[in-house]
């Protein structure tokens, strides 16, 4: 078969969205590199380098369209599409473009619809924006990949999509983050970001709802000794969290790091003792898996998706409820037998989300769609 990728994201995306479409389209040209895959999008200069096989780059090739590239992925690159003759059109991030003939099947992956279950959370043009191009893609789909069961029932309870459209297939993990990085690597990760022997770790944008507040209210209570370190592009939310910080007087036990190249990431998770994340809402949550994949004890928060990801391995908390984070911070850093164990079936729970389960799972749906 002959797919297309919508692969903005995958070139000009450095969070879950550019994650996800690198590598699922990692997963697809080397694990089911049966077929023939296309990449399309705007532009390529300036973007990231990342493993796609043999995959061909579709770009803009007229005038009208080099100007315009915003509207060629919208619109305009339907025609390359079919010109092309593509049996299905996979877009990886929530959306399809206009125009696609009906000869061509297609697939969109949905990753949350927490614009909805929270509209709070967002202005009002993002959820405008979100709501059209989310929705409509949804109605349009062949085929519609939710990256949980929790993205699933969302799609049919508040957008009532049929759920025969719907297939779960879940997020993988970068190959890099199983690789144990040496003593000589770790120790030059630790002097570069100054980073003490023994810390708490998160990892994701510093937003309001991925709950950081909740740690430095968890550490508060706790009088941890151990610092916490924030790896993430940073918003106004910080400036609340910089508020707290200052009130409970832990200026010197919390480090932010920020653009952080990906090369660095493992070895971070490798480095903690401890990962904290204590999501209020997640369409998977892939920094759990990144840090089970790197042998690191896991606490999340209980509902949303977080057991999916976290299975049996991690240890779940209320998001509301700091004191109850404080106790389990303390019982794993004061149990070694405890992290240890937390670790080892962490390690099982990763591989549930393997490379091959993953590519199985998506040429199934492809092949549900052949004609």
């Amino acid at each position: 078969m002959k797919i297309g990728f919508d692969a903005k994201r995958a070139f000009f995306n450095n969070r879950g969205l550019g994650n996800y479409s690198r590598d699922t389209i990692r997963i697809l040209t080397t694990k089911a590199s049966q077929n023939e895959y296309f990449l399309f999008t705007p532009k390529t200069k300036g973007g990231r380098s990342f493993q796609h096989g043999k995959a061909s780059i579709v770009a803009p090739s007229s005038f009208f369209s080099k100007a315009l590239p915003s509207l060629w992925r919208t619109s305009g690159c339907s025609k390359d599409a079919e010109k092309l003759g593509l049996d299905i059109y996979h877009g990886l991030s929530n959306e399809l473009p206009y125009g696609l003939p009906k000869s061509i099947a297609t697939v969109v992956t949905i990753h949350d619809l927490i614009f909805l279950k929270n509209p709070e959370l967002y202005p009002f043009f993002d959820r405008y924006t979100f709501r059209k191009k989310y929705v409509r893609s949804c109605q349009v789909a062949d085929r519609i990949v939710a990256i949980s069961e929790e993205t699933k029932k969302d799609l049919l309870e508040l957008v009532g999509v049929d759920e025969r459209k719907v297939s779960v297939v879940y997020q993988g993990c970068n190959p890099i983050f199983a690789k144990e990085a040496d003593e000589a690597t770790q120790e030059s990760v630790r002097n570069r970001y100054s980073l003490p022997t023994d810390f708490m770790l998160i990892v994701c944008a510093i937003e309001k709802r991925k709950n950081h507040e909740l740690i430095l209210e968890a550490m508060h209570i706790g009088h941890f000794d151990i610092p916490l370190v924030i790896v993430g592009r940073p918003s106004a939310y910080k400036d609340e969290l910089m508020q707290l910080i200052h009130k409970y007087k832990l200026e010197n036990r919390v480090i932010f790091l920020h653009q952080v190249p990906m090369e660095d990431l493992p070895v971070l998770y490798q480095l903690a003792t401890l990962f904290v994340y204590p999501s209020h809402f997640e369409g998977f949550g892939i920094p759990i898996l990144e840090a089970m994949t790197s042998h690191t004890p896991v606490i999340t928060s209980i509902g949303s998706c977080f057991k999916e990801t976290g299975g049996e391995a991690a240890r779940y908390v209320d998001s509301h409820k700091a004191e109850e984070l404080s106790n389990a911070i303390e019982e794993i850093l004061t149990d070694r037998e405890l992290a240890q164990k937390m670790v080892k079936e962490g390690d099982l729970q990763a591989m549930k989300f393997s490379d091959e389960s993953i590519a199985t799972a998506m040429t199934a749906v492809y092949n549900s769609l052949a004609r």
